[in-house]
């Protein structure tokens, strides 16, 4: 087992309940490193949508998880964890741990790899693995020898190697792409890595100065040199750089794979999606007529965060002094058209340091969904985010995570 992630302890622990002798190889001196740090500390375990709507959210084929799923989904997850000692809550869909601590479902993962019998070996990165005539014999590790100072390299034999090391997000993890490199050398296709669930960084100075601003129950489209891409709801977050917030982050690979194209890419939002074009301007008819004398930011501020006036006035070109009812029909109209389509260019992404998983990875074309079996090299597996398959923020990542490496575990043992 290589990788002490997510998909790794539920591969090594399911691997060992199934009677495999199951070595676990971590890179990192604390297992489940990059757990503890998932959903703000908080982990998203999983989502209880149904599956035709939960394997939507993934790219670029959640069929492709099925299988998986059939095996371990989020009904079954979640008794999973309570067994461990670890209830849950669901908050509309998303499922957390009851404690609010990521550290929690960490714990009682390595808790009951240990209890099923792994022997967990940290400290301890896999350099290469060892195929003899296209099948999986051992590896090969790079361990520290504390009393020389020095690393020393020592082989491990086995019959099936699980591949489980992550990403390249959040290297300091741990996660710095181990498993391409290693798949890579064995003749695997690796489909190019990139960030995804990750902030954007906007041209122009308006985000900066809303930095810190909120905004819940908006509808975020994605225009591509001019034509709709794709569109969501939910929250957003303004930031020094840029844009993040969940509806950011979901809406985020696209937006990547589009700027590596060298497309045109604007965000639009829709700061009253809960009113069509008649009915906002219709309110607007009123709240003028209303505010008659009063300034024109008056009128904004009841409309939209008191942060948003300012820069509302100045992408329109009215000064917040004018009386509302010196405001005309062509002005009403900029603005109805302002609300339902706040524009800022997307200049870049944030890197890797920032992403909360990498899209691309392991063509899933060259592993066998029934097993997770390589295609390629008999005994080899893969599980996690090594895969190029990757989800919407949500626990679709960890569902896919804990899924794939229960079904890698059993694979292998067998």
């Amino acid at each position: 087992m290589v990788g002490e992630g997510a998909a790794g302890l539920m591969a090594a622990g399911q691997a060992a309940e199934s009677g495999a002798e199951t070595l676990l190889l971590g890179k990192t001196d604390i297992p489940g490193c990059k757990l503890r740090l998932t959903g703000n500390g908080r982990c998203n375990l999983t989502n209880t949508v149904e599956l035709p709507q939960f394997i939507r959210h993934y790219r670029p084929n959640g069929r492709f998880l099925r299988q998986a799923f059939s095996m371990v989904f989020s009904a079954e997850l979640i008794a999973f964890f309570k067994e461990l000692g670890v209830p849950t809550v669901t908050e509309q869909t998303r499922v957390f741990p009851a404690t609010g601590r990521a550290a929690d479902v960490a714990d009682a993962l390595v808790r009951w790899v240990s209890r099923c019998g792994v022997t967990i070996k940290l400290l301890s990165p896999v350099q290469r693995l060892i195929v003899e005539h296209g099948q999986i014999i051992g590896v090969e590790v790079s361990q520290k020898n504390l009393s020389q100072q020095r690393r020393q390299k020592q082989i491990f034999h086995a019959d099936a190697v699980i591949i489980a090391t992550g990403g390249a997000s959040y290297p300091s993890t741990g996660s710095s792409g181990d498993g391409y490199r290693l798949a890579g050398s064995v003749g695997h296709t690796i489909v190019p890595i990139r960030p995804a669930l990750v902030p954007l960084e906007t041209a122009g100075p308006f985000a900066a100065r809303l930095q810190g601003l909120a905004l819940s129950d908006v509808t975020v489209r994605v225009l591509v040199n001019g034509k709709k891409q794709a569109q969501t709801a939910g929250e957003m977050l303004f930031t020094h750089f840029g844009l993040s917030g969940p509806v950011i982050l979901s809406l985020s690979g696209r937006i990547v794979d589009q700027l590596h194209l060298g497309g045109k890419v604007t965000i639009s939002i829709d700061l009253k999606p809960a009113l069509d074009e008649h009915q906002l301007d219709a309110l607007l008819v009123r709240k003028l007529a209303d505010n008659g004398k009063k300034h024109f930011s008056t009128l904004i501020n009841g409309l939209l965060p008191r942060r948003l006036c300012g820069v509302c006035c100045e992408s329109m070109g009215i000064s917040p002094e004018k009386q509302c009812n010196q405001i005309t029909a062509a002005e009403r109209r900029k603005l109805r058209m302002w609300l339902k389509a706040f524009h800022l260019d997307v200049s870049g992404h944030q890197s890797f340091n920032e992403a909360t998983v990498t899209a691309g990875g392991v063509s899933t074309k060259e592993i066998d969904p029934r097993t997770m079996a390589s295609r390629l090299v008999k005994g080899l597996y893969f599980a996690g985010e090594v895969l190029d398959i990757d989800g919407d923020t949500g626990g679709y990542n960890l569902q896919a995570a804990f899924s794939t490496g229960f079904l890698a575990g059993q694979s292998a043992a067998q």
